[in-house]
C-alpha cells in the first residue's frame, strides 16, 4: 500500500477491567455517566462492570510503510497477563490490514505501562518488529521502576538492540506525524497528531487525528475532563493534558483515536456531527 496518512485501528482485545467503572473514576456525577452512556454505550458491563478495548493505531507512509502507535496488552506470557486479557490479537489483526511486522519503521509507546508494551516482543522473547525504532518519551523511561516488569519486558531489551529512541517534549516524527507531550497518567505520557490523514479505512481525507493514549481511558472523562482516572499518577497533570488535548482536536477540527473506548475514533466534545 502506498497511501500517506491513512489511520487504522487494530484492536489487540477487549475485556472487562478489574474494578468497577465508579471506583475507577471517583467523584464523577450522574451527568458525567449519563455522557458517558450516550457516548460510548458499549462500555457499561453488568452491575457497574466497564468493558473495554485495548487498542492500537497504525498510519501509513509513503512506499509502504508504516507507523504503529502503541504496543497492545501482547502474547500470553507478558507483563499484561496478570489483569489483561491476553493474549491479544494484534499479530492477526496486523495481518488482516495487511501490515507484516518488516512493514513497521516505527512504533510510538504513549507510555510504558503493559497493555500498550505487550508485542515490543513475541511469543518467543524477539522483538515483534524487528526493523522499527520505539520513540518514547525521556520523562517516562526516567520515571520507570527498575522492577516494573515492562523494564526488563521492553525498555531493556530494546536497549540491547539499539532499538529505544527517546525523545523531548513535542518532536515531529515525520511529515505530518507529532508526538505530543501530555503527561499525567504517566510522568511522560504522549499523544500523536496525525495530520490531514486519509481517514479510519481510507475516507474522510483531510481529516486530522489525535491518537489520545490514555490522556482519557472512559468516555466519562469525555463528558466531563475534570474526572479523574484512579490510577492517573499525576490527576491534575492529567487534567490540564486532557482538557488542552481536546481544545486542540476541537479548535483543528480533529477526530479523536481512542485506546480504551469501544468505539475506535469519536468526536470530541463540542463538536456536533
Amino acid at each position: 500500500m502506498d497511501t500517506q496518512g491513512q489511520v487504522v485501528a487494530l484492536l489487540d482485545a477487549t475485556g472487562s477491567f478489574f474494578e468497577p467503572s465508579a471506583t475507577a473514576f471517583p467523584g464523577a456525577g450522574a451527568a458525567a455517566w449519563e455522557g458517558a452512556s450516550l457516548l460510548d454505550p458499549g462500555a457499561a458491563g453488568p452491575e457497574g462492570s466497564w468493558r473495554l478495548g485495548f487498542r492500537c493505531f497504525a498510519v501509513s507512509r509513503p512506499g509502504g510503510r508504516w507507523v504503529l502507535i502503541d504496543a497492545g496488552v501482547g502474547p500470553a506470557q507478558g507483563p499484561a497477563a496478570g489483569w489483561a486479557p491476553v493474549p491479544g490479537r494484534l499479530p492477526a489483526a496486523l495481518a488482516e490490514a495487511g501490515i507484516a511486522p518488516a512493514d513497521v519503521e516505527s512504533v510510538v509507546l504513549t507510555h510504558l505501562h503493559e497493555d500498550h508494551t505487550g508485542w515490543t516482543q513475541d511469543e518467543a522473547g524477539r522483538p515483534f518488529f524487528p526493523d522499527a525504532r520505539y520513540l518514547v518519551q525521556s520523562a517516562e523511561v526516567a520515571a520507570l521502576d527498575r522492577a516494573d516488569p515492562v523494564s526488563d519486558w521492553t525498555v531493556a531489551p530494546l536497549r540491547a538492540t539499539g532499538q529505544l529512541h527517546e525523545v523531548t517534549g513535542e518532536h515531529r516524527l515525520a511529515p505530518g506525524i507529532t508526538l505530543l507531550p501530555t503527561p499525567g497518567h504517566t510522568p511522560g505520557h504522549q499523544s500523536v497528531l496525525v495530520e490531514g490523514t486519509a481517514g479510519p479505512g481510507g475516507g474522510g481525507r483531510g481529516r486530522d487525528v489525535v491518537v489520545t493514549g490514555d490522556v482519557l481511558v472512559h468516555a466519562v472523562q469525555l463528558a466531563d475532563p475534570a474526572v479523574p482516572y484512579f490510577h492517573e499518577r499525576d490527576r491534575a497533570a492529567a487534567r490540564a493534558s486532557r482538557e488542552q488535548l481536546l481544545s486542540l482536536a476541537v479548535r483543528r477540527r480533529a477526530l479523536l483515536a481512542t485506546a480504551h473506548l469501544t468505539r475506535a475514533f469519536v468526536e470530541p466534545p463540542g463538536r456536533g456531527r
